[in-house]
């Protein structure tokens, strides 16, 4: 009976090891890194043009350079969180100097980081349906009242 158990113990982690080793191999357990816009508008031409075209966000660290001289190192980090895309995270905005393809807003700010999704086409790997919910994490009650706030999914940039 002993050795049962240990039969079953080996078979565990022989079939624990398949399954890590397939994450790994496939990019399973790897977590989405950002991309940039620019790799949105390849599959995605006319969302791209329309944010472009109608989106203050396609163009929101103008008032970042605007300002920079005149704000603390915290404050332009509070800047950076919601005038870049992916602040602080894997292929996301480090400056304008390294990473100018993220220096504004993009696509992925809303969506999530899309490499899996372009990588992979599957639409499950980014948030497709966005809900004026997910707007809150940048536009807080101070900042509604402040920038006269108005939800870019109602605003034609899609």
């Amino acid at each position: 009976m002993p050795h049962s158990g240990i039969a079953r113990f080996s078979i565990f982690c022989v079939v624990v090891a398949t399954v890590v080793f397939a994450w790994g191999t496939y990019g399973i357990s790897s977590s989405a890194t950002y991309v940039g816009s620019k790799k949105c508008a390849e599959c995605h031409e006319k969302e791209y043009s329309n944010y472009t075209k109608f989106s203050k966000k396609a163009h929101s660290s103008h008032g970042i350079k605007l300002m920079a001289s005149d704000l603390a190192p915290d404050e332009l980090k509070e800047c950076y969180e919601c005038h870049t895309t992916g602040y602080g995270k894997p292929g996301g905005f480090v400056s304008f100097e390294q990473t100018p393809e993220m220096e504004n807003d993009g696509c992925e700010v809303c969506h999530g980081p899309g490499s899996l999704h372009i990588e992979d086409g599957d639409p499950e790997f980014i948030k497709g349906e966005l809900t004026q919910e997910d707007c809150y994490r940048c536009h807080t009650e101070d900042r509604i009242e402040e920038f006269n706030f108005r939800p870019m999914i109602f605003g034609g940039a899609h």
